[in-house]
């Protein structure tokens, strides 16, 4: 088997790489039976000597690779007829904007597995970014909590070389006496969890989070059971919640009135309920000021969040009395909305490192000795002979439009 890793082609570029370059050594020693090269790119966070000098091979044309890794969508223009790749493609969810990604893949008959659809039999995924996203998620919500208030500045996360060095930023932080409510349960809540805690955040329950005021700031981690509640009644049931989210309605308006910043690490369903409704942020007794929307459902469950933002400029102001876009920290009347939607790209080597090593443990094995739990085949959206499989047949009508 030969393994290529492609060159990221997306703009802007992304320099996450699904394996390190000491990653691949360990792939060739462990599994001698695969040959491993790289195609050259000069946007990695990893550069092309870093692989060359461990010994990995550099190629430009990878025709004759058999499976194909990459991050993000690879570029129509760049799709090798009849090969295997791996990589985020967000199409899954029927994303209009990649269409004709899809499309092409089909025409050139490529076998598609994406990452996001790699899952347990339970439905766990088994990979992906989420830890990065909810650490780079929450440590901006707190930067931009201290631009907002004019109390404190940190570094911009993609400033920092490494995870340690921004936990060190985090010693900056002043928050007072704000209160933070983090909602989620996945990997991306827990990474946001674990920068609160090293920013020396004080996390308090539920009940005392609604009912007191502090002299230092806190925070408050909750999950679906506390966000929403059945329309009848029912005891609340984690499966029937996800499988149903339309029988639910939204609880979150009481932490809306006590909270201060807001932190999104949620797993959303276009049938559950929204947080909260524009005329609810419009409501004088709607308290939160910055939100840090790290899931990033565009206008859908929290409706301030108007559109994804960039690493470049990570804030726009959301007017609560127009329902519109405004300048960053223009109004203090508005909530200063960061909606970055790439946001591990900005810790791309602690990220990539992280992605790379579960990759190895739970994914590789599976290309190269099998498949025996369906996993891979779970996540395959298309086939080689140019088909959707019958799991992702509900793109039927997706794909034929033009």
């Amino acid at each position: 088997m030969k393994i290529g890793i492609v060159r990221e082609g997306k703009n802007p570029p992304d320099k996450r790489v699904p394996f390190t370059p000491q990653q691949c050594i360990t792939i060739q020693k462990d599994y001698p039976e695969v040959n491993l090269v790289v195609q050259p790119s000069n946007v990695r966070c990893f550069s092309d000597d870093e692989y060359s000098n461990l010994g990995i091979i550099l190629q430009e044309d990878l025709s004759d690779c058999d499976v194909l890794f990459g991050i993000k969508e690879v570029l129509v223009e760049d799709l090798i007829q009849n090969k295997t790749y791996f990589y985020f493609s967000h199409t899954h969810k029927l994303q209009p904007y990649n269409r004709k990604l899809i499309q092409a893949i089909l025409q050139k008959k490529i076998t598609h597995i994406d990452y996001e659809c790699l899952t347990y039999e339970n439905g766990f995924r088994v990979i992906g970014f989420g830890r990065y996203a909810g650490i780079v998620g929450a440590y901006n919500g707190l930067k931009t909590y201290g631009l907002r208030h004019k109390i404190f500045q940190l570094k911009p996360a993609h400033q920092c070389t490494d995870l340690s060095e921004m936990k060190i930023e985090l010693t900056k932080t002043k928050m007072g006496s704000a209160k933070i409510i983090l909602t989620g349960s996945g990997r991306v809540a827990k990474g946001a969890h674990e920068i609160l805690e090293a920013a020396g955040i004080r996390k308090v329950d539920v009940e005392h989070f609604l009912a007191h005021t502090f002299e230092h700031a806190v925070y408050c981690w909750i999950d679906a059971n506390e966000y929403v509640a059945h329309k009848d009644g029912h005891e609340f049931d984690y499966n029937h919640f996800f499988k149903n989210g339309s029988d639910y309605v939204s609880t979150f308006e009481r932490f809306t009135k006590v909270s201060d910043l807001y932190i999104a690490g949620h797993f959303w369903d276009n049938s559950s309920p929204v947080f909260f409704t524009a005329d609810m942020a419009a409501s004088e007794d709607f308290n939160i000021s910055v939100i840090a929307d790290i899931s990033c459902d565009i206008a859908c469950a929290i409706p301030s969040t108007l559109r994804p933002s960039t690493i470049a400029a990570p804030v726009y102001d959301y007017d609560p009395l127009t329902g519109s876009e405004a300048s960053p920290y223009s109004d203090d009347s508005n909530i200063s909305v960061m909606a970055v939607d790439n946001l591990p790209c900005e810790l791309p080597v602690d990220a990539s490192e992280g992605f790379g090593a579960i990759l190895i443990k739970d994914i590789l094995p599976l290309v190269i000795h099998g498949d025996k739990n369906d996993i891979l085949e779970r996540a395959t959206f298309t086939n080689d002979q140019g088909q959707l499989t019958e799991r992702f047949a509900y793109m039927s009508d997706f794909v034929l439009e033009k």
